[in-house]
Parts: structure tokens; sequence; C-alpha cells
């Protein structure tokens, strides 16, 4: 298995160099705007390293169970496919959220669902015929969420392996190989990303990098439910979660558009409370989220819930004030 992670770290530092050495040519650059943290033109579309570098290196290892998931590595396949789109020449809107849920439809034929949320006040509440729907939100939701927080050099990436990493433990608890598999994999690739993308950033990941990781990760989530609570995955992925219920509800209290742009993000004005400093802003920010990963993972699948999801619900509401007088302190309009 870890020749495997080898093969991919390897492969994913020669390919994302590639990457970056022809982005000019291939229109992969990211220029700066009003919500940008850079002020050059830098290289973007990461993922298309990383990404080829798994497709690559994993079916000399784990053929058979590639095989056997077909589904998921077609539909994260489209995810990609929008994302190297959107990195080359912007994609809408609406043709993410199609390619988002023709690819959640797809890993929902291959048993990838959320069909019962847990057990509340003493009641298991299943889902039923809402089992898809709500599936397609919670992977909309997230890998939506996984795309606003990168916004600094590293912060996605570094995210990204601590909730990766969670998985991974996870599977090796219950010999899951293929939670085993991906998320090592994709631990390996990232590793090798932050070498180009920790501050200052050589290149950036790009939706094909945020979009494919997010739905990969829904998909982990997903699948770890039959070990863990389900409240426990809000934990397992509190940042980037936490992060765009606050914004969300802050544009919505102030009468804006919930999917509007600015640069309220809990990372924009943690990088202002650390006067700017992009390093520490991001290592603040991983720790935060180890944290959260620490809780989840240690919740037992058959507990009671509610107390666990009151908790987590404080955490939005406490974020939510803290965040706020941030802005306010700062003079920012959000």
């Amino acid at each position: 298995m870890y020749g495997a992670f080898i093969g991919v770290f390897l492969l994913s530092l020669v390919l994302i160099r590639i990457v970056i050495l022809n982005a000019p040519k291939w229109g992969l650059m990211d220029i700066p705007n009003g919500r940008s943290a850079h002020k050059v033109h830098t290289p973007r579309g990461a993922g298309i390293g990383f990404y080829f570098a798994v497709a690559i290196i994993l079916p000399f290892f784990y053929f058979q169970l590639l095989a056997d998931h077909w589904q998921i590595l077609l539909a994260v396949f489209l995810v990609f496919i929008v994302g190297v789109i959107d990195d080359h020449r912007d994609t809408s809107p609406r043709t993410k959220f199609v390619v988002l849920a023709l690819a959640t439809v797809i890993v929902y034929l291959d048993g990838i669902c959320i069909d019962a949320v847990g057990i509340y006040f003493g009641i298991p509440v299943s889902l039923g015929w809402l089992a898809l729907p709500f599936t397609l939100f919670a992977v909309m939701g997230f890998t939506n969420a996984l795309n606003l927080i990168d916004g600094l050099d590293g912060l996605a990436g570094s995210l990204s392996i601590v909730i990766l990493s969670a998985f991974f433990y996870i599977g090796s608890l219950h010999d899951d190989l293929f939670m085993m598999v991906f998320s090592g994999a994709f631990i390996a690739a990232l590793f090798a990303f932050l070498i180009y993308n920790w501050n200052p950033a050589q290149i950036f990941m790009g939706d094909s990098g945020s979009l494919t990781l997010g739905f990969l990760i829904s998909v982990l989530a997903i699948r770890s439910l039959a070990y863990i609570p389900a409240v426990a995955v809000l934990f397992i992925a509190a940042v980037p979660l936490l992060d765009t219920f606050v914004v969300m509800i802050r544009r919505k209290k102030n009468g804006r558009s919930m999917f509007s742009a600015d640069k309220c993000h809990m990372h924009h004005l943690l990088q202002e409370f650390f006067g700017n400093s992009t390093k520490t802003t991001v290592r603040f920010l991983v720790v935060l989220q180890a944290i959260y990963v620490m809780i989840g993972v240690h919740l037992e699948q058959d507990i009671e819930q509610t107390l666990p999801m009151v908790l987590f619900i404080l955490n939005v509401v406490l974020l939510y004030i803290l965040l706020n007088r941030m802005v306010q302190r700062q003079g920012r309009c959000c």
C-alpha cells in the first residue's frame, strides 16, 4: 500500500511541475482581482497534476478494487473534468450544479447514500425516499464548502490532508480498503502539492483540485457512516462547514445573496488578525481542524446524537458571534 502512495507522491511532484511550466500556454493562469489574496499572475490547475498521479498509479496496485467501484471513479472523473474546464475558461454555476448532481446520482447507484442521520431524543431518524435528495444536498454542500475555503496558499490542501487522515484512520480500524486507498493516495498527492503551494505559492489547486477533493471527501464521508455516527462527519469536516454556515447566515441576515462573493471568510478575517501572516493563519486553522477531527473520530456509532449535534450548532453560533465582531473591528463590508 505504501509503495503506491510513494509512487503517487513522486508522480504528483513531476506532473504538477509540468502544469506550472505549461500553464500560460494552456490558459491556466489565475489573474488577481479584488477578492484575490495574491498580487501576481499565478498558475492554477494543480488538481490536474495530482488527479492524474492518482489515476495513473493506483491501477497498478489496486486494479480490482477500482474495477469494483467503477461508478465512483466515473463520478469523480466527471467532477474533475468540469473543474479543469473551469480552470481554463470559467464554468457557469449551473453547469457545475448539473455535473455534481449527475455524479452524485452515479455514486448513489454504487451504494453511496445517506439513508439515516442518527438517533435524536431516543428516536432513530431514517430518510426513506428523502435519501437521494439529502445525499445531493450534502455532497454539493461540502464540495462547495471546500471550494470556498480555498482562499490562502496551502489552506485547502492542508485541511484536506487532515480530513482525509481521519478517513484513512477510520478505514484502517475497520479494514475498509476503499477508504484507506483513496484517502491515502490523495494525502500523498496533496503533500506533493503543498511543496509547490505553500506560501508563497508557485501554483494554485484550482477547481480541478478543490471540486475533485470536495466530491471525493464527500464520498468517503458517506461511506464512513457505516462505522461512525452522522454527526461525527460534521466534526471531521468542521472548518470548511463552519466557515460556509457562518458566511451564508451573515449574508442572508444582511439581505445579500448567500452565494455572493466577498472577503469575509474565516481565513480572510484571521489573516488580518494575525498581521496578514498567511502561514500563521493556515497553521491555526489546521490545528483547529485537527482538534475537531479528534472529537469526530472518537464518537461511537450507536450513540444518542442529540448532545453532539447541539454542541456543533453551538460552535456555529459562537463562531458567528466571534467572526462578526472581527468584521466590525476590521471595518469590512460583509
